[in-house]
């Protein structure tokens, strides 16, 4: 615009822009735990095949023995054929279901050998691409990303996410994300990569303990676009400044929604939920279907409930 109007000879204008997401999105960042993984998981391999095996499952088994990086992709392309072979031999009733497996096993355990020469190149052959989204767990992480991060399933939009401890350890898994609510289209599958976009996220093994992942740059739109979606309402809340002699200090903390508030929001009251269900407990009780105790513990952990957080809590 500036050489435009040079040429033009054109005073420069005064450009006023609302920049948006690079102004604000820096301010927030969810901190997040993970509740558990489902691990991609091979089964045992034989140590010999039987004799009596079909010969595809003796195939695959050999393609498994035979990789090495001078033929990675004659192995994979030879082990998808063959896995091809046995569905169709399985679904013509000429493979046993114990051949199956064997077949899966091994069909999975050369693209795990593979994919572990794969992370060596410099550059990935295209038709191998897939195998670390396929071959990925999944960690299912305690949040709502319809409530807290709408633009990652809306519009596509990438989140700087990494762990925030163990930043010592190298982190030896990789991973799809999944949030704690009813959809499937709560997933993460699109994470930044140095070049381009890469479908897993490196992460460390769960160890029993807390595991915590960071996602950055949600200070735009985020929070303020999240709805009721499978009702998960607002998180909790930590307003933090940095502070000279300390590093930072927690300014305020804001409570996130109970199942008392999020039910009001759609139509329910806490008092009416209660009072029905002390009419069911008392008619059970006159038929001698429960007991004092019983009654008292159910009437205790339902308003326990009511007055909990909308996501999951550690006892």
């Amino acid at each position: 615009m500036m050489e435009l109007c040079d040429g033009a000879g054109v005073p420069h204008p005064t450009i006023v822009s609302e920049s948006g997401r690079a102004v604000v999105a820096h301010h927030a960042v969810i901190v997040l735990n993970i509740l558990g993984v489902a691990e991609f998981d091979v089964g045992k391999l034989p140590e010999l095949v039987p004799e009596k095996v079909a010969g595809v499952v003796r195939n695959l088994a050999d393609t498994h023995r035979d990789v090495s990086r001078k033929i990675l992709l004659e192995a994979y392309h030879d082990a998808l054929e063959y896995k091809e072979e046995c569905l169709t031999l399985f679904s013509l009733g000429h493979l046993s279901l114990a051949e199956r497996v064997m077949a899966e096993d091994f069909f999975w355990a050369i693209c795990q050998k593979i994919l572990r020469l794969v992370r060596e190149l410099g550059e990935v052959p295209e038709d191998l691409e897939g195998l670390e989204k396929a071959l990925s767990d999944t960690y299912f992480c305690n949040f709502s990303m319809f409530q807290s991060l709408p633009d990652s399933w809306a519009i596509d939009q990438l989140f700087p996410i990494l762990p925030i401890h163990r930043l010592n350890e190298e982190p030896t898994r990789r991973a799809v994300l999944a949030d704690i609510t009813c959809d499937s289209d709560g997933k993460i599958d699109h994470f930044i990569d140095r070049r381009d976009v890469k479908h897993v996220l490196e992460l460390h093994p769960l160890t029993g303990e807390d595991y915590f992942i960071g996602i950055f740059l949600t200070g735009a739109y985020q929070e303020i676009l999240g709805d009721l979606h499978n009702l998960f309402g607002d998180t909790n809340t930590v307003h933090v400044t940095t502070a000279a002699e300390h590093g930072y200090q927690i300014d305020h903390v804001i409570v996130g929604d109970s199942v008392t508030d999020v039910l009001q929001y759609v139509g329910y009251s806490k008092d009416d939920l209660v009072a029905r269900l002390r009419r069911a407990v008392e008619v059970s009780l006159r038929q001698k279907r429960l007991t004092f105790e019983e009654s008292r513990n159910l009437l205790r952990l339902y308003e326990e409930g009511l007055a909990g957080y909308t996501y999951l809590e550690r006892d």
